[in-house]
């Protein structure tokens, strides 16, 4: 710590009265799925969103009916103030399906979900209980691991 933040630390303890302060929040991107079907929907969500403390910008792709909004934001105020429009509106439930195990599955798959997207599940393989893990048998006989490795190289 350098000159300028112990300085920086000892103003902060005065000027509080030696008290600790809240906690600062930290910048993040909160993504909501908001049912939004015309440019009045996506108007009002948009001004009630960026009416919140702390909001730094708020995009809104209609196609995908996905919120974006970027601040020093807590996502539970977010979207109770999304909520508040009166639109249907939810947490972001999608992720890139090649982050999925399984983007095919049952619990996965959502015919909803925008193109290259599948709902976000925990752990497929703790759900199912009869996913295995396959290993190439060429690959472990000639793994450095396999104490039985043909050593031909």
């Amino acid at each position: 710590m350098g000159v300028g933040g112990s300085l920086e630390y000892l103003s902060d303890l005065i000027g509080s009265g030696g008290h600790k302060h809240k906690k600062k929040k930290q910048l993040q991107t909160v993504e909501l799925k908001v049912r939004m079907d015309c440019d009045g929907c996506e108007l009002k969500v948009k001004k009630a969103l960026s009416s919140l403390s702390g909001v730094k910008s708020v995009e809104i792709n209609r196609k995908q009916q996905k919120v974006s909004v970027t601040g020093y934001v807590e996502p539970n105020k977010v979207l109770k103030k999304a909520k508040s429009t009166g639109k249907r509106a939810e947490i972001w439930p999608y992720v890139p399906y090649n982050l999925v195990a399984q983007p095919y599955m049952a619990p996965a798959y959502d015919k909803k979900a925008p193109p290259g997207y599948v709902r976000k599940v925990e752990n497929t393989a703790t759900t199912t209980g009869t996913m295995t893990r396959y290993e190439d048998p060429y690959t472990a006989m000639f793994s450095d691991e396999n104490p039985n490795a043909c050593s031909v190289m």
